[in-house]
């Protein structure tokens, strides 16, 4: 059975995976920042902008089900301000938990991963077509986001090892909703970028713009 490690299993789009790649036979596993909150699958405690708090937390998780083959990062956060209003501090914010924690979530992936299997990574609009007003920190995390994975793919293209940015404009959660991409689309390119078809992907941004 192949094994998934999910960032933010117990948000919306982390359960949407968790529960998709669950049915698709895979052994889910959570890396949450509480691991108390209601799952069905096992969860791993960890903040993910934290170096040691992230080595831990892959040591539990492979001593628990193994290493992953799998690894998706969908941590993150929005928000807005005008840029003369924008602080240094919602700046960083934006970047660690953007950017960093998705080096840090990678990097150990790697280590644990032997050069086989997909980590995927979630962007957005902003991050691969062009920076929105009002969206410094946002923008520029998620663009940086997509560089990461570039590079990660360019240093493995002769390993077993892709990696993948999937882009969403507005993820719809419920039916009936417009403008964006259902989440169930995301968890099927996700599916699809796991699987062994996706290594030709590698370093490539998957665009799930849907209707919005």
């Amino acid at each position: 059975m192949k094994v998934v490690y999910i960032t933010g299993s117990t948000g919306r789009l982390g359960a949407f995976l968790g529960n998709g790649f669950l049915k698709s036979g895979y052994q889910v596993v959570g890396i949450d920042q509480n691991a108390t909150s209601p799952s069905e699958w096992p969860l791993v405690e960890a903040d993910v902008t934290s170096e040691k708090s992230v080595i831990s937390a892959f040591e539990k998780a492979v001593s628990m089900v193994g290493a992953p083959d799998v690894v998706i990062h969908t941590v993150g956060m929005w928000s807005m301000a005008p840029i003369a209003e924008t602080t240094f501090e919602n700046w960083n914010t934006h970047l660690n938990l953007n950017l960093s924690s998705a080096f840090l979530i990678f990097r150990q992936a790697i280590r644990e991963m032997n050069g086989q299997g997909s980590l995927i990574g979630i962007s957005s609009r902003q991050g691969v077509v062009k920076g929105a007003a009002e969206q410094a920190g946002y923008s520029a995390s998620k663009g940086g986001l997509v560089r990461l994975a570039e590079a990660i793919a360019e240093e493995y293209r002769d390993s077993g090892l892709h990696t993948h940015i999937v882009a969403p404009s507005t993820i719809l959660f419920e039916e009936g909703q417009t403008g964006g991409v259902s989440a169930e689309d995301i968890v099927a390119h996700c599916l699809y970028l796991a699987s062994d078809k996706g290594r030709s992907l590698s370093g490539t941004v998957l665009s799930a713009f849907g209707n919005g």
